[in-house]
C-alpha cells in the first residue's frame, strides 16, 4: 500500500510539474527575429554631416546636400542618456537613403553603473527599437572619451570602467538581436591634454569602425598635423577601418586649400570618409563658424573635394 501511494504521489507531482511547465511556456514572450544589416568598409565612400535641427527635421540635411554637391549618406546626431531611439526620424532618413549615426552619451549617468547593469532596462528598450528599425544604424557611446572635457572622459572615469561599459552595451544589444548596428568607437584626435588611446580600446570583437574627431582650427593645420598621428596610433592597435567622425575647417586660414587638403588626406590615408560638423559654434571650447554655407569659396572647394576624392557611396540598406 505504501509503495502504491508513493507511486501515485510521484505521478501527481510529475503531472503538476508538466502543467506548470506548460503554463510557463504559454506565458513566455513570443520570439522576435533578429535584425541583420552591415555596412561595407568601402574607402572614401561615406560623406556624413551633423546639422542642428536634424532631428527632428530632414530639411537641414537637404539644405546641406544642395550646397555640398552630394547628398550625405550619414546623418550624425547626439543623444543624451535615457533618450529613446528616434524610430520615426530613422525611417525618414532611410527613405532618403541616409544612415542614422547616433552618438549616445552618458550625460548625467554613472559609467560604472552602466557597466554593472543598472541601466539595462533603458538599453534593452533602445536595442529593441533599433532591432525593430531593421536597417543599418551607426552607434557610438561616450564619444571623445580620451579627452578631458566630458564627464565620461579622461581624468573623470577610469579607462577600464569605460571599456567595461562599452563591452556591456555591445553585448546587450547583440543579445537583444540588434545585429544591424555598426559600432563606432570614437576618439578625439591626439593633442595636448588627451589620454593614451590604447588604454580605452575595448577589443576588436566589440568595435566595427574607429571614429576620429578633429578640426582645422589654425591656418597652419594640415591633415597630417590634425589626424596623422592618431591614425598611426589606431592602426598600431587594430586593423578596424577609420572614419573621420566629426571634422570641419574653420574660417581663419585658407579654407580653399584646407578643405581640399582634408578631402585629399581622407582619401590618401585610406579612411572610410568624413562627417562634416556644419554648425556655427560659440562654446567655450571652440568659437568657430564651421558651416560651408557662409562662404562661396568654401562651397566651391567642398564641391571639388567631393568630386575628386569621394567614391560612390553604398546604399543605406
Amino acid at each position: 500500500m505504501t509503495s502504491r501511494l508513493v507511486t501515485l504521489l510521484a505521478i501527481a507531482l510529475a503531472v503538476a510539474s508538466l502543467a506548470g511547465a506548460s503554463v510557463r511556456v504559454l506565458r513566455s514572450p513570443p520570439s522576435r527575429p533578429a535584425a541583420h544589416a552591415s555596412l561595407p568598409p568601402s574607402l572614401a565612400a561615406y560623406l556624413g554631416v551633423f546639422e542642428p535641427g536634424a532631428p527632428p527635421s530632414y530639411a537641414p540635411v537637404a539644405g546641406f546636400a544642395a550646397v555640398a554637391g552630394r547628398k550625405p549618406n550619414l546623418l550624425e546626431y547626439y543623444s543624451g542618456w535615457t533618450e529613446p531611439f528616434d524610430t520615426s526620424f530613422a525611417q525618414i532618413l532611410h527613405r532618403n537613403d541616409v544612415i542614422p549615426f547616433v552618438q549616445i552619451d552618458p550625460t548625467d549617468a554613472s559609467v560604472a553603473a552602466i557597466a554593472n547593469g543598472t541601466y539595462d532596462d533603458y538599453l534593452r528598450t533602445y536595442a529593441d527599437s533599433v532591432r525593430g528599425f531593421d536597417h543599418n544604424v551607426v552607434i557610438g557611446f561616450g564619444h571623445e572619451m580620451n579627452a578631458p572635457w566630458y564627464s565620461w572622459g579622461y581624468g573623470h572615469v577610469a579607462p577600464s570602467t569605460f571599456v567595461a561599459a562599452w563591452r556591456h552595451i555591445v553585448t546587450l544589444f547583440r543579445s537583444e538581436g540588434a545585429g544591424n548596428v555598426t559600432w563606432l568607437w570614437t576618439l578625439q584626435a591626439d593633442e595636448r591634454g588627451t589620454g593614451p588611446i590604447a588604454s580605452w580600446w575595448p577589443g576588436a570583437q566589440y568595435v566595427t569602425w574607429v571614429g576620429i574627431d578633429g578640426y582645422y582650427r589654425y591656418p597652419t593645420d594640415t591633415f597630417t598635423s590634425v589626424f596623422g598621428r592618431t591614425i598611426d596610433q589606431v592602426r598600431a592597435i587594430t586593423d578596424r577601418p577609420v572614419l573621420l567622425s566629426e571634422t570641419a575647417v574653420g574660417p581663419d586660414g585658407d579654407r580653399v586649400d584646407e578643405i581640399l587638403n582634408l578631402f585629399h588626406g581622407m582619401s590618401a590615408y585610406k579612411t572610410l570618409g568624413l562627417v562634416w560638423f556644419d554648425k556655427a559654434q560659440h562654446g567655450s571650447i571652440d568659437r568657430q563658424d564651421w558651416r560651408i554655407e557662409d562662404s562661396l569659396l568654401a562651397e566651391i572647394s567642398f564641391h571639388l573635394g567631393v568630386s575628386r576624392e569621394l567614391a560612390p557611396g553604398p546604399p543605406a540598406n
